[in-house]
């Protein structure tokens, strides 16, 4: 029996997850089932791949994770589809969400059949998670297809001493995730320092963590997934640096 996780934007307040679980419970009692987060911002494709790029590979190869954010997909017609990417698969509705994760295409598509129904999470991602779980093949919960609704995630402009990404996530503490890994800074930087801009403020030292800085300061760090990230320690980097999703963010490397 395999592991399936849940990721919505349910909230906490209300029913909802309960139902989710209600359901499972009926459809494969055994069923070990993890909650990744239904604090996802009500609609916010952006934060739900966030959230699952930097936990997913952290779980078994063959968990099923079912992706319970804007769950009817995009366009006047739902839409829904189970996806393998990465030896992981993923339910959801056909809404940009795979094309974010997967960077492109996933591996193997196939689309879930369509149903009428208040629920699309608990009706239809539901029940297809549960078959994978229990072995079944991808294929066999409906056909295979290669179109899907296409979203583009913010690419890096890269140069000769500068790095131009944006905030891509603002966490719970009001941490700036950004796009910029420590993959590029060093494709870049060829081992030399740099400055981190943003707005009207500059950090010019990299530290391990957002407390290794006095309280009150801005401070920089590459995360667990290698994203440069920026905070205050003790203090909310968004509200007092008036930075948010898609702000701006530049690494500056001495030009001699």
């Amino acid at each position: 029996m395999g592991l399936i996780t849940l990721l919505t934007d349910f909230g906490y307040r209300d029913h909802y997850v309960a139902a989710l679980k209600a359901r499972l419970l009926q459809l494969a009692p055994a069923t070990a089932v993890v909650d990744i987060s239904h604090g996802v911002e009500p609609f916010n494709i952006a934060h739900a791949v966030h959230v699952l790029r930097a936990v997913f590979r952290d779980f078994p190869a063959g968990t099923v994770h079912v992706i319970g954010v804007d769950d009817h997909g995009a366009g006047p017609e739902p839409g829904w589809q189970a996806a393998r990417h990465e030896g992981h698969y993923f339910v959801t509705g056909d809404n940009g969400i795979l094309a974010l994760l997967c960077h492109g295409a996933p591996e193997e598509l196939v689309a879930l059949p369509a149903a009428i129904t208040p629920s699309p999470t608990r009706d239809v991602l539901l029940p297809a998670a549960v078959a994978l779980a229990q072995g079944e093949p991808l294929r066999s919960l409906g056909p295979v297809v290669t179109e899907f609704h296409q979203l583009n995630n913010r690419q890096l402009r890269l140069q000769d001493h500068r790095i131009t990404g944006h905030v891509a996530h603002v966490d719970h503490y009001g941490n700036l995730v950004t796009n910029i890994s420590r993959t590029a800074v060093e494709a870049v930087g060829h081992g030399r320092g740099f400055a981190v801009h943003f707005g009207r403020d500059v950090v010019r030292e990299l530290h391990l963590h957002f407390s290794a800085a006095p309280p009150g300061e801005a401070v920089a760090v590459f995360n667990s997934q290698d994203c440069l990230c920026l905070g205050i320690c003790q203090g909310n980097a968004s509200e007092l640096l008036g930075l948010h999703f898609d702000s701006q963010v530049d690494v500056r490397f001495p030009s001699e």
